[in-house]
């Protein structure tokens, strides 16, 4: 990820530290959108999971259920690296069942039922408590300065970046998405499958090498088991005679939607980058989030709306580049078209986006909620805990890196 992001909230010392240095110290929960009914054909479940990542959580309690992966429904997706409380579902199976699972780093926690499946977005919010250690400065000063960071945050809003994990480890996922919009196959598969970087464990390093060298059939033994879609790509490849748009095309389809997310994810930083620090000032031009229910308008005068703004009731929106992206004009075209006319995208190329995402517009801010900060010890030592809720699709690594003022 090349675009810097600014902070906002640059009065304040950096106090660095460290997350996430065992899953305990990462906590989240999710507030479902909806209460289950208590009635119905689709048994809710809410589970606790440990160094799991969702998607192997729910493909876990599938096969337990000697069920396909897709009749489990999951509303979110949380990190392996943590424990997570989180809502799930399945049609057809008795709720005792669901109950009496037996699968390890996992519990069921309660189970009801309801009239309809459990999908991706029916989440209202989440709730984390997250233990920060190694701070740069004394614990004690860092809760204080955390604690004054957030006052503002709570009243400006935090800026809503795409985190890092946004972009992958080798943080060249928006580059591969921007190859697939622009039906740049051969550049696509050079990168997916060669060109090593330093970062990334020798095995992997040599297998990409081994590609840029064309010898496929030596990098397909190097990839671990993990990386299926490199692997099937490079038997496409071997099974083709070297033909590319065969390998990109046994590529999975949800893992190129995730990339083309994040090439709108890169270019969506780079304009709220541009818009800093002014996210809580509505202009002319602006397609304006109401946060009471997700509706969008287009600002016709900000003098009369800014007073909104100001109470958080409506934000300023970045683009999510696609076929139902709304363009910005006036004042805030003035700022953001010119960031979007250098992606140097095509009609063909928005035309392809939309075979994996429709596009839209994202709020440049978010308002974290019950904000709490203190300080502990425990058996690793001192640490500053925080506690806040968070809307659905906001970042807590986001929330974090502003008040630490540094990458978590």
């Amino acid at each position: 990820m090349k675009t810097e992001l600014p902070f906002l909230t640059n009065e304040f010392k950096a106090i660095g530290g460290r997350i996430k240095a065992r899953a305990e110290d990462f906590c989240v929960e999710e507030v479902p959108l909806y209460e289950a009914s208590g009635e119905g054909t689709h048994v809710y479940f809410q589970i606790e999971k440990r160094e799991l990542t969702t998607m192997d959580a729910a493909a876990a309690i599938a096969r337990a259920l000697g069920r396909a992966r897709m009749d489990i429904g999951v509303a979110g997706q949380k990190d392996a690296n943590a424990v997570a409380r989180q809502w799930m579902s399945v049609e057809h199976i008795k709720p005792e069942v669901v109950a009496a699972l037996d699968i390890p780093k996992l519990k069921v926690l309660k189970v009801t039922l309801h009239k309809n499946k459990l999908k991706t977005g029916h989440l209202k919010a989440n709730k984390f408590k997250v233990k920060l250690r190694e701070t740069a400065v004394n614990p004690v000063e860092a809760a204080k300065i955390a604690g004054q960071c957030l006052e503002i945050l709570q009243v400006r809003g935090v800026p809503n970046y795409f985190g890092k994990q946004r972009f992958g480890s080798r943080a060249d996922s928006q580059l591969l998405g921007e190859f697939i919009a622009k039906g740049r196959i051969d550049e696509f598969t050079d990168q997916f499958l060669g060109r090593p970087s330093d970062n990334e464990l020798p095995v992997i390093a040599e297998a990409r090498r081994l590609y840029d060298g064309a010898g496929y059939e030596e990098a397909i033994k190097l990839w671990p088991w993990s990386f299926a879609d490199q692997r099937r790509a490079l038997k496409a490849l071997i099974e083709s005679g070297g033909n590319k748009r065969k390998a990109y095309n046994v590529v999975d389809k949800g893992l190129k939607k995730l990339l083309i997310s994040a090439f709108q994810s890169e270019i969506f930083n780079q304009v709220l980058a541009a818009r800093m620090p002014d996210i809580d000032r509505i202009l002319t031009g602006d397609m304006a989030y109401k946060h009471e229910n997700g509706a969008m308008f287009a600002v016709m005068d900000a003098n009369a709306e800014q007073e909104r703004c100001g109470r958080f009731e409506i934000s300023p929106t970045g683009p999510l580049v696609g076929v139902a992206m709304r363009r910005l004009e006036a004042q805030a075209g003035e700022i953001e078209n010119p960031i979007i006319e250098r992606a140097g995208l095509s009609e063909r190329d928005l035309e392809q986006i939309d075979n994996f995402a429709r596009g839209g517009r994202r709020p440049l801010r978010f308002r974290p909620a019950n904000c709490n900060v203190e300080t502990g010890r425990d058996d690793l030592g001192q640490y500053v805990q925080f506690e806040f809720e968070l809307d659905s699709g906001c970042y807590a690594t986001t929330l974090l890196r502003e008040v630490c003022k540094t990458e978590l």
